[in-house]
């Protein structure tokens, strides 16, 4: 997987707008009433695209950045106070679970230079569950099915129909055992 490197000092006037475009929206998502028109106009806004019209919720209490980069499949559930940096891109796949306080990370910074992001896309594929705590780190893949331990820290790929769990996350069983 190829690594992207971006330097921040480098954005262009329209990258910098759209980045205060939204940190806005976000910041007017986390105070309106959610189950409200409004609240679900704003997250369209937010993600792009209507996260609700396939049955799927976003919860309030969400950070991060570039949520443009930020693909949802259909029937995503996303709880309370998740965290997505998403400059390297973050793909959710239909019926994917993502608990309470999980961060799915996929950007970090460069130990020489701090202010270059290193960025390589998080996956996390049809009918995974990231549990409560979970921490997703740049360029790892959640495979189908598999389920992600509360508080795990994953810095590798999960095979699909499996468990991890531990930081760092490791093979716990297969589901169905």
């Amino acid at each position: 997987m190829q690594e992207e490197r971006v330097d921040p000092r480098l954005s262009t006037a329209e990258e910098l707008a759209e980045g205060v475009r939204q940190a806005q929206t976000l910041f007017k998502l986390n105070h309106t009433m959610p189950y409200t028109d409004e609240y679900n106009a704003l997250a369209k806004e937010l993600f792009v695209h209507d996260v609700f019209a396939d049955g799927g919720f976003v919860m309030p209490g969400l950070t991060g950045v570039c949520f443009d980069r930020v693909r949802l499949g259909k029937g995503v559930m996303i709880m309370n106070n998740c965290l997505m940096m998403a400059r390297g891109g973050i793909t959710i796949d239909d019926g994917a679970m993502i608990a309470a306080n999980a961060q799915l990370i996929s950007n970090n910074h460069d130990l020489h230079d701090r202010m270059i992001l290193t960025c390589k896309p998080v996956h996390i594929c049809e009918n995974a569950w990231i549990g409560a705590g979970a921490t997703i780190l740049p360029g790892v893949t959640v495979g189908k099915n598999a389920v992600v331990a509360a508080g795990a820290v994953v810095t590798k790929d999960v095979a699909e129909n499996t468990i991890v769990g531990g930081n760092p996350a490791k093979f716990i069983k297969n589901i169905g055992e």
